[in-house]
């Protein structure tokens, strides 16, 4: 007889987190509160919010580069507690070595990790084809973006923190960086938090979608994405219900968007005084 299949346990989960720093006027400022937010294996989580709200802190929260003042960060089931070496990140600005080819750029991260020459180039020959030789300087944002994630997915995290990667793209070429990730992240089965201010990037990319209120930042709602598998991101925004997952995430997400306007113009109207 077989035995029951064990439930899959959170690979990321934050527990009624609050995070508290001090502003350079010396200030106490709440940048989130009783936040909770759980990423299970496999999973491709997308988190939306105002700007300035906290998006970029859970991400920090997860990594270990921030302490929470309050609740729990667990990863894989264990507090954080300095950066895991499992976790693999992306943001918008790369982290290319000007003076390494393509390739050499792509091999640093395994080889440094221990892995062998020969074996870290031909894994990174799969992804690279015509572009091995360039440099940094050679390559377009597109490209330059593609070897970002090449030189992610070549350490085969299990984790992987993604903040705003694609924002300083243009829309054509992110639609094609869009393609380009889900079909890296869908060989890989890591489980990822993509933090976005493009709601249609969030719906088209991931399986779920949280919401955060404006600061200081808790999770208000999280709406599942119940469009199949695989997705070509250049044709999902004409589906029917990729529309209405739209409109919908939109009118709750407005609320926190000008709920976050006004607190700003308040502010400033305070400081003019």
């Amino acid at each position: 007889m077989l035995a029951p299949a064990t439930p899959a346990e959170p690979v990321i989960e934050l527990t009624n987190v609050t995070r508290r720093f001090v502003s350079p006027d010396g200030k106490s400022m709440t940048a989130m509160k009783e936040f909770n937010l759980t990423v299970m294996p496999g999973e491709f989580v997308a988190v939306v919010g105002p700007t300035g709200c906290g998006k970029s802190t859970t991400l920090n929260l997860v990594t270990g580069l921030v302490p929470p003042s309050g609740g729990q960060v667990s990863v894989m089931g264990k507090p954080v507690a300095g950066i895991d070496p499992s976790i693999g990140f992306v943001f918008q600005t790369d982290a290319l070595f000007p003076w390494k080819s393509v390739i050499d750029n792509v091999v640093a991260g395994p080889i440094y990790r221990g892995v062998k020459k020969a074996k870290a180039y031909e894994a990174a020959h799969k992804n690279l084809s015509g572009h091995e030789n360039k440099f940094p300087h050679q390559l377009s944002g597109g490209m330059r973006k593609r070897v970002s994630l090449a030189q992610t997915f070549i350490n085969e995290p299990k984790i992987l923190l993604m903040d705003e990667p694609f924002s300083a793209l243009d829309v054509q070429t992110r639609v094609l960086m869009h393609d380009e990730l889900l079909k890296l992240w869908g060989d890989s089965g890591a489980c990822v938090i993509f933090v976005t201010h493009d709601l249609e990037e969030a719906i088209a990319l991931a399986d779920k979608v949280v919401v955060l209120t404006s600061s200081p930042a808790t999770v208000k709602s999280v709406y599942t994405v119940n469009i199949p598998r695989p997705r070509v991101a250049s044709e999902i925004r004409f589906d029917p219900r990729f529309l209405e997952i739209s409109r919908v995430i939109w009118d709750d997400l407005r609320e926190e968007v000008l709920r976050g306007a006004s607190r700003d113009e308040a502010r400033v109207a305070e400081l003019q005084q």
